[in-house]
């Protein structure tokens, strides 16, 4: 399935320095997250320029490449270019990370693997609760206890999930780790933890009886110790017996530590959290919502919200619910998702970034409608920020909370449902249409003056480019009927097939690809150039019916450089169909292992009524390819 990603991923890897230049590698919902050797050796302009990717940020020591929602499948292919495993980073990597930002490194690597399995959970807890509200299973039936044992077994066994990823970011056996965990759950522990009678090991070690299911902390300490006393034993114990008295000698020293010490240090600091949080949610409930619900695209652009995400899930294994990031994070990301739409509606030049970016966001993924629209335009970016505080300060006057770990897109609303009775759920939608309406009347308001004035400058430019014009060259653009022909000859593929996700996804516009046969690319109607690349891999049209005509020349070309391109036109210049406007070295691109698809897109597409490929097989430059209909 990810093959078409293997171009994409493997210019990331080249770009960001080489697998030489990659100490660790792993994704988010929407990042791949690198920790590199050394960061200047990353190109992080040609990344930014690259299709497909939608920016990149530096956060808690990582290089983050922000792709979208088919992250996972990008990662598949850069994970069989780098070595993901543990393997030892240079010393340099450990001097450019400040404490800080070591720690939100630890924590993101650790919780970051584990939320699809508590999403997953989350949801089947929701379902359970919506089947129960509506009296369609008993609390008491078998059929809600079995539901019951396939969302909380990952809760339950929380410890073995965090002790398996928190190694691997340690780079210490993760199979040993999670052993050490399951000692901590076996069952007969937990008879004696039941029972209350003291455990003394050989008679002489006491063991402290506490109950390790669904707990956080106490197996983040015993890990982190594990990972010292592993690295020793390796260190010291000859390679020809290492496999036997390695794994024996760290659960017999760690076992004895995690009942003994460290398990009741974790369990003491648990309670301890459990005060702090109890303490916060009967006192000051609106704080972390308002941080949060305000400050929460910030966290995204530095990263820091990998180390504080994870109090959600801490909170619950002690008291069975988060008030301290769900309400927050999923009222911001309503207020970016709205924020998007209403530039969608009131800048018709950002529309097809920022329509497409605004769904992604209803569903919890924010990213692409944070770095393609709100943070370059600012003023969206502002007003989600307040709406998200305004919201987030009614669900913590409420005390609104979740019941289970999920995803902050609108199904998550269904993680508040809970307790006895739907208040959570309620206020959590209110909360959020409180978000969505301040931001949508701001990020409106907002727009009348900065969408005034980019429109404004834009006109102004266009007036002066028109009077420095001679007279002859000035067109004016009446949208009509038209058919755009065929700007190079080759074999036609529809758009929804291009082997770019980008452009199969028709989210610049609608069209078709050629696979061209010859090197020359002409124009496709009568009108005005409106752009050449800087590397010439993209030319596109004006015509004088209106039609905004993209032609991009092979995927991810961008990347030669210009060095397949030679243009005959420049930015301004009057065309006529059939007019020669690049030439093209296609065998040059096909040595550099790159697709020579060359796209012929609409990118005006919404004003008209419709936009119509009419070729199909093999088409001559100059041929009829796209037919065009006014409104």
């Amino acid at each position: 399935m990810s093959k078409k990603y293997e171009g994409l991923a493997r210019d990331i890897v080249q770009l960001v320095g080489g697998k030489e230049n990659v100490s660790n590698a792993y994704h988010c919902q929407t990042r791949l997250r690198f920790t590199l050797v050394d960061e200047d050796k990353a190109d992080e302009e040609a990344i930014k320029a690259h299709d497909g990717v939608v920016g990149v940020i530096h956060g808690a020591g990582q290089f983050q490449v922000c792709i979208g929602p088919q992250v996972a499948d990008v990662f598949e292919e850069v994970e069989k270019l780098v070595d993901t495993g543990a393997k030892d980073a240079e010393p340099a990597e450990a001097e450019k990370k400040g404490p800080f930002d070591r720690v939100i490194d630890f924590v993101a690597g650790t919780f970051q693997p584990i939320i699809p399995a508590l999403s997953g959970a989350g949801m089947v807890k929701a379902v359970m609760a919506l089947l129960v509200v509506f009296n369609l299973i008993d609390s008491t039936s078998q059929t809600y206890q079995m539901l019951n044992i396939f969302a909380d077994g990952v809760f339950y066994f929380l410890p073995m999930l965090l002790a398996f990823t928190e190694a691997q970011k340690l780079k210490c056996n993760p199979i040993l780790a999670a052993g050490v965990a399951a000692m901590m759950l076996h069952p007969t522990w937990s008879a004696f933890v039941s029972a209350g009678d003291p455990v003394n090991f050989f008679g002489v070690i006491p063991f402290t009886l506490a109950s390790y299911g669904s707990s956080v902390i106490p197996i983040i300490l015993v890990v982190f110790v594990q990972s010292f006393v592993e690295k020793w034993l390796n260190k010291h114990i000859p390679a020809s017996v290492n496999l036997v008295f390695v794994p024996m000698l760290t659960f017999l020293v760690m076992g004895t530590l995690a009942f003994s010490i460290l398990g009741p240090i974790g369990a003491i600091v648990g309670n301890w959290l459990a005060v702090f949080f109890t303490f916060l949610a009967e006192n000051a409930a609106w704080v972390p919502a308002v941080l949060i619900g305000g400050l929460c695209p910030v966290m995204v652009m530095f990263g820091i919200h990998n180390g504080v995400a994870p109090l959600g899930p801490v909170q619950m294994a002690q008291l069975g619910y988060d008030s301290i990031w769900g309400p927050g994070n999923i009222v911001s990301n309503m207020c970016q998702a709205t924020a998007g739409l209403v530039v969608a509606w009131r800048s018709k030049r950002d529309r097809k970034a920022a329509l497409p970016g605004a769904i992604t966001a209803f569903m919890g993924i924010t990213e692409p409608i944070l770095y393609g629209t709100n943070l370059p335009k600012k003023y969206p970016l502002v007003a989600a920020m307040i709406g998200g505080a305004v919201g987030g300060l009614y669900a913590g006057l409420t005390q609104t909370h979740r019941f289970a770990t999920g995803s902050g897109g609108l199904p998550a609303v269904l993680l508040y449902i809970g307790g006895d009775d739907l208040s959570n759920f309620f206020n959590i939608i209110i909360a959020m249409v409180i978000g969505v309406v301040v931001t949508g009347v701001l990020t409106f308001f907002l727009s009348l003056k900065f969408e005034g004035k980019e429109d404004a400058s834009e006109q102004n430019g266009a007036e002066d480019a028109s009077a420095a014009a001679p007279a002859s060259d000035a067109v004016e653009v009446v949208l009509s009927d038209s058919l755009v022909a065929a700007p190079i000859s080759g074999e036609v593929v529809a758009m929804e097939n291009v082997s770019d996700p980008i452009f199969a996804s028709k989210a610049m516009g609608e069209g078709c690809a050629i696979v061209p046969t010859e090197g020359e690319l002409v124009s496709p109607s009568n009108g005005v150039v409106s752009l050449v690349a800087d590397t010439g891999h993209a030319v596109g049209i004006v015509s004088d019916e209106g039609v905004e005509v993209m032609m991009h020349v092979g995927i991810d070309t961008v990347n030669l450089k210009g060095a397949p391109f030679t243009a005959h036109v420049k930015p301004g210049d009057r065309v006529l169909v059939g007019q020669k406007l690049l030439d093209i070295d296609l065998d040059q691109i096909r040595a550099a292992g790159l697709s020579t698809e060359t796209m012929v897109i609409i990118t005006n597409t919404p004003a008209f009524a419709s936009v119509k490929p009419v070729a199909s097989g093999t088409v001559v430059a100059g041929e009829d390819l796209v037919s065009i209909t006014a409104k």
